[in-house]
């Protein structure tokens, strides 16, 4: 007779009688070694019949001893559970877990709760029954203009006043003749002697090599790059402006003609001047940001402007060129309403009086005016820093009011 291995060595067999909630009953051999979790996996087989087609049923049942009324452990063996021949074990569905009710959330949960912004519709509902104000949207956007922007405007028009006060001074044409001087003092210091030698090194001429480093902002490879893009150009060693000008302000200056000069003489003298010093701050765009958006297409008139208006910087440049093109080039030029109590209260600042009469404040407005990023450089100055500073503050103290 062949007998099962299992049955030789196995320990001892006890008869235990499962019921379902379902009133289902059998009866289930096991060994005191069988584990707890082994026999719910059989009773669970004989409901189904067959296979067990989730596996999660056996985490969702459980073995209650009928007796006791104690839950059984899926890791315990039946010795272990004590469980004797004949013992009634209930297989029971789990209930699912029940959700948290506000009682048993934390003091910390219900502070989040409470501080949690109110969503849109919560605050239509509360302010439904308030009165609706038909704010007028141009003052609105008038009080808040940005400094930077009405800048340019009241520049343009110092400038027209500074020019005016100046040409009084007896000694204007001196006076400019050095502002004039300080220009080009301000050209030669900006060359950069590292820079400089690199490109000499490698073959360039000099010339050459000052005017690439200052038409590409000091930077030796934007300026190699635009030496050997520009060696076959016939203008490459033509000066730029204000650098080649007859004599030069030093010769002009020791040439200056006596005090007792015909006014018409004068006048035209400090017209020079005055175009000698706007050509030398006058724009230059940045070549390598021109060639990038000629490349995609537009005029390079249009490119130019693009790149005054956004003093050089190629993205906004070319978001400007594909937008509604606003500010235009044309508004750039235009300055502040003379009578407007704004411009009134800056000329009437001590402060600003005394900087008017000053070339140097003449200067920083031209700078400023085609470079905007040296406005930190005015703003530190001890001579045109106090003027700048009195301009922000009537504005800001005009703009609130």
């Amino acid at each position: 007779m062949f007998v099962q291995e299992e049955k030789i060595f196995a320990g001892k067999v006890l008869r235990l009688h499962i019921c379902t909630m379902e009133g289902a009953e059998w009866l289930e051999e096991v060994t005191e070694e069988t584990s707890v979790e082994s026999i719910k996996e059989r009773c669970l087989k004989h409901c189904a019949q067959g296979g067990l087609e989730d596996p999660k049923t056996i985490t969702h049942h459980k073995l209650i001893h009928a007796t006791s009324e104690r839950v059984l452990s899926d890791t315990k063996t039946v010795i272990e559970e004590n469980l004797q021949d004949k013992d009634v074990l209930l297989l029971i569905k789990k209930r699912a877990p029940a959700p948290p009710k506000m009682a048993d959330v934390s003091a910390e949960e219900k502070k989040k709760q409470e501080q949690r912004a109110p969503d849109k519709e919560a605050i239509m509902k509360i302010t439904a029954q308030l009165v609706a104000r038909q704010a007028d949207r141009v003052v609105t956007q008038h009080n808040l203009r940005d400094f930077q922007t009405e800048l340019r405007k009241i520049l343009v028009s110092l400038i027209e006043v500074a020019q005016k006060l100046l040409a009084l001074n007896p000694d204007a044409v001196e006076l400019f003749k050095k502002a004039n001087a300080m220009l080009d003092e301000d050209e030669e210091d900006r060359v950069d002697e590292a820079a400089l030698r690199q490109l000499t090194e490698m073959g360039f001429p000099e010339s050459r090599a000052v005017k690439a480093l200052r038409l590409n902002h000091m930077s030796v490879t934007q300026a190699m790059e635009w030496l050997i893009e520009h060696a076959e150009d016939p203008t490459i060693d033509t000066p730029l402006p204000g650098d080649g000008t007859a004599g030069g302000p030093r010769a002009a200056a020791k040439n200056a003609k006596p005090e007792a000069v015909h006014e018409i003489a004068k006048q035209d003298e400090l017209t020079d001047i005055f175009k000698k010093i706007r050509r030398k701050r006058e724009f230059r765009p940045e070549p390598r940001a021109m060639i990038a958006l000629m490349e995609m297409g537009f005029d390079e008139k249009e490119v130019i402007d693009a790149l005054r208006v956004n003093n050089n910087q190629q993205d906004a440049a070319c978001e400007w060129l594909l937008g509604d093109r606003k500010p235009s080039p044309e508004e750039l030029d235009k300055g502040i309403d003379t009578e407007s109590p704004l411009f009134q209260a800056i000329l009437d600042n001590p402060v600003v009086q005394l900087g008017l009469i000053n070339p140097k404040t003449l200067l920083a407005f031209e700078d400023m005016l085609e470079n905007p990023l040296n406005s930190t450089q005015w703003m530190n100055d001890p001579e045109t820093g106090p003027v700048m500073l009195q301009i922000s503050r009537i504005f800001q103290t005009m703009n609130r009011t």
